[in-house]
């Protein structure tokens, strides 16, 4: 097992400036992307798992390179698409017997039948070439075991950078290749090749105009996704003047072509090379290249970078521009479940390292180094903070605060000396002042030399609800604790999560801002759990405040059928009153066969227009019961029955007396009260409800006598007699 080894006070001052050159990288202000600070991060290549992102990329060696010597490969891994968690190195370039030194190139890991797949490049250490292998694992961090104990494809010289996919038939495909494209089906083993290795047809039609003397633009680096029926092929290529390799694509009806060049994605930079790949994840697309914009960065000090865009109406991809800032934070962070002290948004001044406890830690801590964790929700407030450190003779101190290194002290955490780098021990301090949603800084304080190590830390508050564990028959469960959980509002309309009215928890969708019955809130469903021709059960849960008496709700799932046209079938429906939940549920819905685009949507089924909540959707196998309110008792309007319970009493003359005074402004209360039918609830509906209660008449007079009157029938509810 590694552990920890730091640098004493005894080392020189040439090796700690070495160090602090090679390794330890400053902050860049006011900039996030790259969105690795503590490494070089080449070759990104984003898989979904889970509802979690993952980021698989190389590691480029250190110091000042004339080539690309590339040491192992690194895992990530955010749900918010700011925050990234660090789960280190999981697999150095000679992990495998036949793999050489400083040779691991480009990658790509996909998920099959609980199986986690890693295709890679390595130089064949008994010679021939470069070549693909394959490693598999049961967790998409690893450890990944070389099943085959040689090449899947290769050796040979243009065997690199390997993309894979399984299309929509089950049908597994490679990938690789430069100067040429080649692909190959995969078995369902995901470890045989299916056929021999072909190549397509390098045209200036399918992939773009030449460059010196290349039949095409492509140079390599593939990357095979689809989308819409539509067959993507992203790559790096040379396009003359650009000067380096930028990043293009083409199209096709099928994985095998034809392919048609589409045009160029993102032209080259500072760096060289450049490797893309793309993703959609919580109802938006991202671009992940590489570049420089590390201190040490180059050609060959690579940093991995994200662009998020949207595809324009045709389909095709719009001409995108690098940034600085990176991709916007889709979700707020909890600050109230144990998080990993290796996860945040920025690392300035230290590394990341095994914890020798099967975790990674922050490490190489010093005086003024800092982490932080973007978009941080403390809700009504943290009270407490709770770290796991380690440190053999200093100690120090891990200051938190808000929105910036030197913001708002809401604690301070002492670090103790606990005899060792990797002698853990957990220390707690209160906080104050730390309500709503800030960025964190954890900043560390102390003497000149190397601190202490930090494995993970926690907020604690009295107000917090832990959210329980989920069942595996659970394929989704929003709670909009912590964002929106992928819903937007549609049409027009507005949807985010916000504390006040909810079922469970503190929060819940409210959604604004509707000019019509179909403006509701809508979810992109999880394609990699639900598909077309399965059965599944839904249940969302939804009520409303303010007028009409009752209202409406339906849950719809919109796809595209077959035709290309755009369907709304109905999941389940039901009725409810101002304040009351509805459950919204199907536990048998057979998504229809061919079905594409997925989307729930929550909407009323008239054209009222008033803002509703909804909140506790899920999605589950087929004939999972979720517990919920079900179908409310919904409240009529019976004039005089002001508390809808059934019976007109001294309550009701009460409560009438409160709706006259404006203490009491619940729409049904109004409507019962109103006996006189004017419009407005005055004293001479109070004094006919209290007459009525008396016995002194036993029905109420309208105000206007053209009008059928309201009798009472002591088992029936009033109701107004047709016309």
């Amino acid at each position: 097992m590694k552990i920890l080894k730091k640098l004493t006070s005894a080392v020189s001052a040439a090796v700690l400036t070495a160090t602090a050159a090679l390794s330890l990288f400053p902050q860049i202000a006011n900039a996030e992307n790259p969105v690795i600070q503590t490494s070089f991060t080449p070759d990104p290549a984003p898989m979904i798992y889970n509802d979690t992102l993952y980021m698989y990329t190389g590691l480029d060696r250190e110091g000042d390179n004339d080539f690309y010597y590339m040491t192992g490969y690194q895992c990530f891994s955010t749900t918010d698409m700011k925050n990234w968690t660090n789960h280190g190195c999981f697999m150095n370039d000679t992990d495998f017997s036949w793999a050489k030194k400083d040779s691991a190139w480009a990658s790509q890991c996909i998920e099959r039948n609980g199986k986690f797949y890693f295709y890679f490049t390595t130089e064949n250490a008994s010679g021939g070439g470069r070549a693909i292998g394959v490693g598999v694992s049961d967790s998409p961090t690893g450890p990944f075991e070389d099943v085959l104990g040689k090449p899947l494809c290769g050796p040979n010289w243009d065997y690199i950078d390997p993309t894979v996919m399984i299309d929509d038939d089950g049908q597994a495909w490679l990938m690789f290749g430069n100067p040429k494209c080649y692909y190959v089906k995969l078995k369902e083993d995901m470890i045989t090749l299916d056929g021999q290795i072909q190549n397509f047809d390098m045209t200036v039609e399918s992939f773009g105009p030449s460059s010196g003397t290349r039949t095409c633009s492509y140079g390599e680096g593939p990357w095979i996704y689809k989308r819409n029926d539509l067959y993507y092929l992203v790559y790096a290529g040379f396009y003359g003047s650009d000067g380096g390799e930028s990043m293009g694509y083409s199209t096709a009806p099928s994985i095998t072509g034809p392919w048609t060049y589409r045009g160029q994605i993102m032209k080259t930079h500072n760096c060289f090379t450049t490797h893309g790949g793309v993703i959609d994840y919580k109802d938006r697309s991202y671009f992940f290249y590489h570049k420089t914009g590390l201190p040490g960065g180059g050609s060959f000090n690579r940093s991995a970078a994200i662009e998020e865009f949207q595809y324009n109406s045709d389909g095709t991809i719009p001409l995108l521009t690098m940034t600085d800032e990176g991709p916007e934070q889709i979700e707020s962070f909890n600050p109230y479940i144990r998080t990993e002290a290796e996860t945040g948004s920025w690392f300035s001044g230290v590394k990341v390292e095994s914890a020798g406890n099967g975790s990674q830690a922050v490490s190489f801590i010093e005086d003024g180094d800092y982490v932080k964790v973007s978009g941080v929700d403390f809700g009504s407030g943290a009270e407490t903070f709770t770290a796991s450190v380690a440190s053999p003779e200093n100690g120090g101190k891990i200051e938190l605060r808000l929105d910036g290194i030197n913001g708002k002290l809401i604690g301070t955490c002492n670090v103790p000396v606990t005899g060792g780098w990797s002698t853990w021990e957990e220390s707690t301090c209160d906080v104050s002042g730390a309500e709503g949603t800030h960025d964190l800084y954890l900043k560390f304080t102390g003497g000149s030399s190397y601190l202490f190590n930090f494995d993970w830390w926690q907020f604690g508050s009295s107000s917090y609800i832990e959210p329980t564990p989920e069942d595996p028959s659970i394929l989704f469960h929003d709670t909009f604790e912590s964002g929106s959980n992928s819903w937007t509002g549609r049409g027009g309309a507005s949807a985010s999560s916000k504390a006040g009215t909810s079922y469970e928890g503190n929060k819940a969708l409210v959604v604004t801002d509707r000019k019509a019955g179909w403006q509701g809130a809508t979810k992109k469903l999880p394609t990699s759990k639900i598909k077309a021709g399965e059965t599944y059960s839904f249940s969302v849960d939804v009520t409303y405040d303010g007028s009409p008496e009752t209202r409406d709700f339906k849950l719809t799932l919109e796809y595209t059928n077959a035709d290309g046209d755009v369907v709304w079938d109905e999941i389940a429906s039901g009725t409810t009153s101002p304040g009351l939940w509805l459950q919204l549920e199907n536990t048998n819905y057979k998504i229809p066969n061919g079905a594409t685009g997925l989307s729930l949507i929550v909407e009323t089924t008239d054209d009222t227009t008033t803002d509703f909540v909804i909140d506790e959707a899920y999605g589950a196998v087929a004939g999972t019961e979720i517990d919920g309110p079900g179908q409310p008792a919904v409240r009529k309007v019976s004039q005089g029955d002001v508390d809808c319970d059934g019976v007109i009493s001294s309550l009701d003359t009460a409560m009438a007396r409160k709706v006259a005074a404006g203490k009491l402004t619940d729409s049904v209360c109004i409507k019962a009260a109103d006996v006189d039918k004017n419009g407005t609830v005055d004293n001479d509906d109070v004094k006919q409800i209290n007459d009525f209660v008396m016995g002194r008449i036993t029905e109420f007079t309208i105000a206007v006598p053209e009008k059928t009157p309201y009798t009472y029938n002591a088992n029936l509810q009033y109701h107004e007699a047709p016309a």
